[in-house]
């Protein structure tokens, strides 16, 4: 499933910080912790909990967020489906790294082990 330029912009113009809270209720309703969210949110960008804080405090969109980020070898390593679309088919390249942040926190919210979360 393709995505659309519609949907990409949409994507781009969209705050971290709104959605924030949301991957924090996520996690939460499952026992996770927020630490164990910087810590996944650390592995795929680079970006530790002040820098985290700081865009958030910013409130700086997801295309600023993943200018600033430094993103990990082994991201293409996420795969599957996240939001209806097949994440190693995404073809603009800043949803595809929204999306491997979707994916990253909701397998944190299945439960599953953080060591096989950041494919180690």
């Amino acid at each position: 499933m393709k995505t659309t330029p519609k949907h990409d912009e949409k994507i781009a113009k969209m705050t971290f910080s709104s959605v924030y809270p949301h991957y924090v209720t996520k996690i939460g309703k499952k026992d996770r912790t927020k630490k164990e969210l910087h810590q996944v949110i650390e592995w795929l960008t680079g970006f530790n909990d002040e820098k985290i804080n700081e865009l958030i405090d910013r409130n700086v969109t997801f295309k600023t967020f993943f200018e600033e980020a430094t993103l990990n070898s082994n991201a293409n390593l996420i795969t599957g489906v996240i939001c209806g679309y097949r994440i190693e088919e995404i073809e603009t390249p800043l949803t595809k790294q929204v999306r491997y942040l979707d994916k990253l926190v909701d397998e944190l919210a299945k439960g599953r082990k953080i060591e096989k979360i950041l494919r180690t």
